[in-house]
């Protein structure tokens, strides 16, 4: 959902609570966006586990990309918009682009001004009385200041969460859900490899606190997710043998000689990659599709249907979603994982979710465990802090 041109209208609307005590009840939710599909997500799967996914608008804080942006990424985003306007006016004098990118999102008119965090806030306190609290859902860097902003200008009408850690003074949200292995520098073994002149800069430096932690990240996918899914992809994927094994990696090579190792104990073997490296021995073989992005995704549809799955170890958002499926899942370079991509891969392990691919494997063989329920809890969560405040989410 994008925003609309009255926000107010789109979010809110004539409701009547007979026991009176509206303005305590949260129905209607914000999205505040970096531009990061990953990222975005993490936000749009909390509001769907707090059943506000049909009374949310979403704002984006983008960056301009190409040309000479590309050297200035690294910068605080206030800083980034004043020296991006800084060198558009230099550059128009000269008649230089200083933006190569297309893309109407990554103009630096979507990038929000300190005005819209007003504008935001004074929305809420305007239509507390009628609409109650507004829910803000924030991720990635980017959407920091925005975020923090909302709250210090409306605190008493505003519900902010912060999705990822924001590294420093946390106390500017009212709650941050981050998952746990980012408190990795904190551990005996996070100190261990953390050389003693770097530990002053490396973050987070303090206890997790009132923050709620994750296992993986948060994501778009739940059973009624994997339901409507289910349905749209049965009808293709009825011919496919079983098992049906999907494979998400990053690069086909490296992992191509095991793939073909374990062929015989597949039905059928779907691949996504982002690297569009074919391999003609898997190509020619009858079992094997390889998804090279002109369809429609089937992602949802594989995460649905299939029986098990492979998928690259650094993928952390991935291996969140198919964790969740309670279906086994197949890791590939998990041992050359450091710092906190390793004590997540421990986590799965521990909580028997995933094991190592070497090639051997029965893709027959099945295995249960606890599904990871991520956004379920933080959704518990973030009711629970809404009840402290005498606020609750309309059932």
């Amino acid at each position: 959902m994008r925003p609309k041109p009255s926000p107010e209208l789109a979010v809110t609307g004539p409701s009547e609570n007979p026991q009176g005590g509206l303005s305590g009840v949260v129905k209607r939710a914000i999205v505040i966006g970096n531009g990061c599909a990953g990222a975005e997500n993490q936000c749009i799967g909390l509001i769907r586990s707090l059943g506000l996914f049909d009374r949310h608008l979403y704002y984006s804080v983008a960056r301009p990309r190409g040309g000479i942006y590309r050297w200035l990424h690294w910068l605080p985003i206030s800083l980034y918009k004043k020296l991006g306007h800084f060198i558009s006016c230099i550059c128009s004098g000269f008649s230089i682009k200083a933006n190569e990118s297309g893309s109407r999102r990554s103009g630096i008119k979507d990038v929000f001004e300190v005005a819209d965090a007003k504008q935001i806030a004074a929305m809420a306190r305007r239509t507390f009385d009628k609409s109650g609290p507004l829910l803000v859902v924030a991720s990635g860097r980017d959407t920091i200041s925005v975020a923090s902003s909302i709250r210090r200008l409306a605190m008493d009408y505003v519900f902010v969460v912060q999705v990822q850690h924001p590294r420093s003074r946390l106390g500017r949200f009212d709650l941050v859900i981050t998952p746990r292995h980012d408190y990795f520098s904190l551990t005996p073994e996070g100190k261990k490899q953390t050389p003693f002149f770097l530990r002053p800069w490396v973050t987070p430096r303090e206890p997790p606190g009132r923050n709620f932690l994750t296992t993986g990240a948060l994501h778009n996918v739940d059973s009624s997710t994997l339901r409507k899914a289910a349905l749209e992809w049965k009808e293709e994927f009825a011919s496919l043998s079983k098992p049906l094994v999907v494979v998400n990696i990053e690069d086909l090579q490296q992992l191509c000689g095991m793939l073909q190792s374990i062929l015989w104990s597949c039905g059928s073997l779907r691949i996504s990659f982002s690297r569009r490296t074919r391999r003609r021995e898997l190509i020619s073989n009858p079992k094997v599709y390889i998804w090279d992005g002109k369809e429609p995704n089937p992602h949802l549809g594989h995460l649905a249907l299939a029986d098990a799955f492979i998928i690259t170890a650094d993928s952390i958002s991935m291996l969140s979603e198919a964790c969740t499926t309670g279906k086994p899942v197949y890791v590939v370079g998990a041992e050359w994982c450091t710092w906190k991509f390793s004590e997540f891969q421990k986590t799965l392990r521990e909580r028997g979710a995933v094991r190592p691919l070497t090639g051997k494997e029965n893709m027959v063989e099945k295995w249960s465990y606890t599904p990871l329920n991520d956004n379920a809890e933080a959704a518990k969560r973030v009711i629970q802090d809404l009840s402290e405040r005498g606020w609750k989410i309309e059932a």
